[in-house]
């Protein structure tokens, strides 16, 4: 199996397949079907392997999507529907004792909707599907080959998989993006360790049909040794997932309905009448991040390169989050419109925020498992400081709904650059409507003076004015994090900003 397009080498020799363009994504879950389907857009030729055969059940580690996700998603026109198919809740209560208000979040999706993660596969996917990605299920990653001009990674399709058994088990990328999970094939294959520990053994999984209804769209508590969560999938079957703390026994240990409902009583005080397990499992929870993103031409994103306890609902979040960072760099480095050197700042802007999401789940789940006098005590004051400390409980809520994190800027940069920008008004509209083209936007006041640079990058740039009277000149990367600002600029000023962004026009 051989789908590179281009069967030459760099200086035309037969026999060695040539890098070109060509980016390979490896695992179909949310991030690489992101990834993919914003190369794709892009005009990036992309295949997308993935070990499993096409999805065909409804089995979701994933239930949350919060708002910075959903800005994303707004960005290439997917958040609507998803909102029309999931359910918003804009209250989150922790610890019994805290309840946090989303209604105040300074964005669109000033709430969390709780959504099964198939519902936003199957969108990413058909996106994917119509940008023109080319998918290879059930085609496993067996090693890899970096050189100056690309990558080869040898692969395996099963048998009766499309392409098995023609020509050599070989893909020739410029670029390979690992997505593939917890067990990446593609971080081993780099060579790249995955430190850290497992933090919640032997959690219970169960799909169960309800005989009462929850009081509330999530239901989640901790008390002494248990833990338990209720999500809805939307189908007549809710999601389970239970931990008590005297129990660890192997993933695969037996696991039947009355376990679950042993756990799932001591943590929330009943079982709801659980009946009709469609679907049982055990898993354990691991905090763990790679050292590095990229080694050479081969990047991790997701859950390959970072997984953590489930609190908070932050996993799919950070791998969406880490594809959107990652794919405009790409595409801009393969259209030649930047240097290598910006494919680095992916290291630098989103491994702190796989760090910092890490520390904060593993936080909240040694808070609400605390069992311990000094454990209580500890969780009691840090509650009451957060419900009368609005700035530090409005930078909590902001890590946990990733609108809060910014990436480095330049010394003496404006005050905005390296921020997430909120969607503002424009003159013809809002700002992630204007991001659906997956170019820069630039937004000036209606009366600013352009200069030609602008025009020339058409391919590129959006142009967009402010609704308000501002003055500021804003220049706004595809992801919706500023890149460069000032006020009142000169058109020499505007254009070097433009140029030092998005290349030479």
């Amino acid at each position: 199996m051989n789908v590179t397009s281009d069967q030459t080498d760099k200086n035309g020799t037969p026999g060695t397949p040539a890098a070109s363009r060509d980016v390979i994504v490896v695992g179909a879950g949310p991030t690489g079907l992101l990834l993919a389907g914003d190369l794709a857009t892009a005009g990036i030729p992309v295949t997308l392997v993935e070990k499993r055969p096409h999805r065909t059940s409804n089995l979701s580690r994933a239930f949350v999507l919060h708002a910075r996700t959903l800005e994303q998603l707004d960005a290439r026109g997917l958040a609507d529907e998803l909102e029309s198919k999931g359910r918003t809740l804009d209250r989150l209560r922790l610890f019994s004792r805290l309840t946090v208000d989303l209604t105040t979040l300074p964005s669109r999706f000033n709430h969390l909707l709780v959504l099964p993660q198939y519902e936003v596969e199957r969108a990413l996917e058909r996106r994917a599907v119509e940008a023109g990605v080319r998918f290879a299920y059930e085609t496993e990653v067996t090693g890899l080959v970096q050189d100056a001009d690309g990558v080869t990674l040898r692969v395996r399709a099963a048998a009766g998989a499309e392409g098995a058994g023609r020509g050599p088990d070989e893909l020739r990328a410029a670029y390979v993006v690992g997505t593939d999970g917890m067990r990446s094939a593609v971080r081993e294959a780099v060579g790249l360790p995955f430190p850290g520990r497992s933090a919640i053994r032997s959690v219970v999984l169960a799909d169960v049909r309800l005989a009462e209804e929850p009081e509330t769209l999530l239901t989640v508590n901790a008390v002494g040794d248990a833990f338990a969560f209720l999500a809805p999938f939307g189908d007549g079957y809710y999601r389970v997932i239970g931990w008590d703390r005297r129990r660890n026994v192997a993933d695969d240990a037996p696991l039947d309905l009355d376990e679950v409902k042993e756990i799932t009583r001591l943590a929330l005080g009943r079982d709801y009448g659980m009946h009709d397990a469609r679907w049982m499992s055990r898993f354990h929870s691991d905090e763990r991040q790679a050292p590095a993103y990229r080694v050479g031409r081969v990047f991790l994103a997701g859950d390959a390169a970072h997984v953590h306890t489930p609190a908070g609902g932050q996993g799919m979040n950070t791998g969406l989050q880490d594809a959107a960072n990652l794919s405009w760099k790409l595409a801009a480095t393969l259209n030649g419109h930047a240097g290598a050197d910006l494919l680095d700042t992916y290291q630098s802007e989103r491994h702190p925020v796989g760090k910092s999401v890490l520390r904060s789940s593993g936080g909240l789940v040694r808070l609400a498992m605390a069992n311990r006098p000094w454990t209580l005590a500890a969780r009691t004051l840090l509650t009451t400081f957060l419900d009368h400390a609005r700035p530090a409980r409005t930078r909590m809520i902001g890590q946990i709904t990733g609108i809060g994190y910014s990436y480095p800027s330049p010394r003496g940069a404006h005050t905005l650059v390296g921020k997430r920008v909120p969607d503002v008004a424009l003159h013809d509209g809002r700002l992630y409507e204007a991001l659906r083209g997956g170019r820069f936007v630039l937004i000036t006041p209606p009366d600013a003076p352009i200069g030609t640079g602008a025009d020339a990058r058409k391919d590129r740039l959006t142009m967009a004015s402010w609704a308000s009277p501002r003055r500021t000149t804003l220049l706004i990367r595809p992801d919706g994090y500023a890149a460069w600002a000032a006020e009142e600029p000169t058109t020499e000023e505007l254009e070097a900003a433009l140029t030092a962004s998005m290349g030479q026009d």
